[in-house]
């Protein structure tokens, strides 16, 4: 939008804003202009002073003004008309009913140009590149008409009171037509007239004493700047919580997982009581319980770090339970004084004996024994024989 060639409204200068808009440079300036209106008033009068100098109408003539300029900057259409055949270009009527004119109002987009004059105002509406913009100098700069909407566009101001005319002729190729090709303009917001951009500043200016639309402007700035500085601070802090919570959840959690399994190895310890571990040179574990004589294997756990164990000699294991069944049978010889009791103990030693030897064979196949059964264990199963002997 940038490249494109537009002049704001100076005075009543709109035929020289329209013509070098058409042209797309300041190819026209306003002396320019008055110097072809000059041309024009003379040939006309050369015309009315061919009837004669003294008629009414020729003296009619001199006292009116020109009718192709006046002080102001406007222009006619004629004047217009000459500069553009300067330029090898030439206007024609939209209402007309030359072929140009038909095949403008049956499909306008096959047009190069328009210029359009309302009472003492031109503009220009021209394709640049492969896009058709507004021109006009009342606007703050140029605007944007889509192809479908060109028809549209002409017949809004045709019933607005304008006057089209079709430019025919080629125009040259200018910068904005080649930047154009290559990225055609995008136009979100369209641009407002200039009068009413003036009049939207003047009430704001009005409304506010001097410099205060500017100090209003920086506190405005300053407060979205601190309002952002705080809301990032407030973004840290609330990332820094959250990575702290996370770390913190992580660590608790991971406490728990080995607290977990630290309370699960302490409690198949405890729950399997009269159950002994024994640790092999393979890192495995092989647990013997003491009442059925089984061993069940397992695998070493790394939360078993407090359990002691103890790899008793067998000699001595096989020591203590001989004493212990010696003085089992004292005490049934003296209670009984018989043979049959005595028989009877010497079958309970005797078998104690050999079920204390299969469960020391049988607990020293796959590993070493960690604890000695107790003295009231063996006392028990020692009763338990008795009875079933005497059942």
């Amino acid at each position: 939008m940038e490249a494109i060639f537009h002049e704001k409204q100076e005075g009543s200068l709109c035929a020289q804003h329209c013509l070098n808009a058409l042209l797309q440079g300041p190819y026209f300036s306003a002396v320019d202009l008055a110097d072809i209106a000059r041309q024009l008033d003379e040939t006309e009068r050369l015309q009315m002073a061919e009837a004669g100098t003294e008629t009414e109408g020729y003296q009619h003539f001199l006292k009116q003004p020109s009718n192709n300029y006046d002080d102001s900057g406007f222009f006619s259409v004629q004047v217009i008309d000459k500069a553009l055949r300067v330029m090898g270009l030439e206007l024609v009527s939209y209402n007309s009913d030359n072929h140009i004119s038909k095949l403008a109002r049956s499909d306008p987009i096959k047009m190069k140009s328009y210029i359009c004059n309302f009472g003492e105002h031109w503009l220009t509406v021209r394709k640049l590149g492969n896009q058709w913009f507004n021109l006009n100098s009342l606007l703050t700069g140029p605007e944007l008409i889509s192809d479908t909407f060109l028809a549209m566009f002409l017949a809004q101001l045709q019933q607005d009171g304008y006057s089209i005319f079709i430019v025919n002729g080629e125009l040259a190729e200018c910068e904005a037509d080649q930047l154009l090709r290559l990225c055609p303009a995008v136009q979100p917001i369209k641009p407002q007239l200039i009068h009413d951009n003036a009049q939207t500043k003047s009430n704001k200016s009005r409304s506010s004493p001097p410099g205060a639309s500017n100090v209003e402007t920086d506190d405005d700035v300053q407060k979205a700047l601190h309002e952002s500085k705080k809301m990032v601070e407030n973004d840290d802090v609330s990332l820094q919580k959250a990575l702290q919570m996370s770390m913190e959840g992580f660590i608790e959690e991971s406490v728990c997982r080995i607290e977990t399994a630290c309370a699960s190895g302490s409690t198949d310890t405890a729950n399997t009581s009269g159950t002994q571990t024994v640790v092999n040179p393979g890192n495995k574990t092989f647990t013997s319980d003491k009442t059925t004589g089984t061993t069940i294997s397992g695998t070493t756990s790394d939360c078993s770090t407090n359990t002691q164990t103890v790899a008793p000699d067998i000699d001595e294991v096989r020591q203590k339970r001989l004493a212990f069944l010696n003085r089992l049978g004292d005490t049934s010889g003296g209670d009984s004084g018989t043979n049959e009791t005595n028989v009877k103990s010497t079958d309970i030693k005797d078998k104690i004996e050999q079920k204390c030897d299969d469960t020391t064979v049988n607990g020293t196949e796959g590993s070493e024994m960690n604890e000695e059964l107790s003295e009231e264990e063996m006392l028990k199963q020692a009763i338990e024989m008795s009875m079933s002997q005497d059942s």
